[in-house]
């Protein structure tokens, strides 16, 4: 546990505005295994790219079970510290959330991610709800003498296309993450935003270190980095590529 918990400080201190963390998220031991030969600090896993994987789709239809042993061989194959993403937590109610979280930690991981929507329609949660189910993780990690890193998932920014992102969503981002921030969190990750004025904003005046996800229409890293995004993900990114060319070999072998 000792170990464990220097690797949550560790990755608590990789968070830095201006130099931000790039996670090029895996989806089982292998991949994991090939991400931490490179020179990253640390893994992280995508829930997407997790479910797919093992044939199911996204939005907590892959068994908690199977998701926590998936979780547990990562770590067993790595020294680098290890974050994973629980989607929602594999459940509604805070005390369902509070178990996803004890299980993750006794797989080994030091930090996760969770969503503050839907998983059967992506609508949003209410405010206080997400706070509460982020609350009983904080309660969990805490029990366990962990300073688990809770990157609090805000998925407003995923209820429009990016062409109609505006300040009126980047103040409901903010209201969250104050939110989220009292109630334990140590991070906010905001996917869909690709504004790069608008990522200014957000992470300028978040409580929390803010976490950007890579898309086609992302700005650079470094504009990310001027701009004091602290934490950059590739998400399902990795995993889509090595499939694609997986495709292609295949294709060309049976040619």
């Amino acid at each position: 546990m000792t170990e464990q918990a220097g690797k949550a400080e560790q990755f608590r201190k990789l968070h830095v505005p201006g130099k931000p963390l790039v996670l090029f998220n895996v989806w089982d031991a292998g991949s994991a295994k090939a991400v931490a030969q490179s020179e990253v600090k640390a893994i992280a896993t995508s829930s997407w790219a997790v479910a797919d994987a093992h044939g199911f789709a996204d939005g907590d239809h892959i068994p908690r079970p199977l998701a926590i042993d998936n979780l547990r061989r990562i770590v067993g194959v790595t020294e680098l510290p290890v974050t994973v993403d629980l989607e929602s937590g594999y459940g509604d109610p805070p005390e369902v959330v509070g178990e996803t979280i004890r299980l993750a930690i006794e797989a080994g991981s030091i930090g996760y991610n969770l969503e503050d929507s839907f998983p059967a329609d992506g609508k949003m949660r209410k405010t206080v709800d997400q706070a509460d189910r982020i609350q009983r993780g904080r309660q969990v990690a805490d029990a366990a003498s962990i300073r688990f890193f809770i990157n609090a998932r805000t998925d407003v920014f995923l209820q429009r296309p990016a062409g109609e992102h505006n300040d009126a969503m980047v103040a409901e981002a903010l209201e969250r993450a104050q939110a989220y921030a009292q109630a334990g969190s140590d991070g906010l990750f905001a996917p869909g935003l690709t504004d790069i004025g608008l990522i200014a904003r957000l992470a300028k005046d978040s409580p929390l270190p803010l976490n950007i996800m890579v898309v086609n229409t992302t700005p650079p890293l470094r504009a990310l980095a001027e701009n004091g995004v602290a934490r950059v993900s590739y998400g399902g990114n990795s995993y889509v590529s090595n499939m694609k060319r997986l495709q292609e070999e295949a294709r060309a072998a049976s040619v």
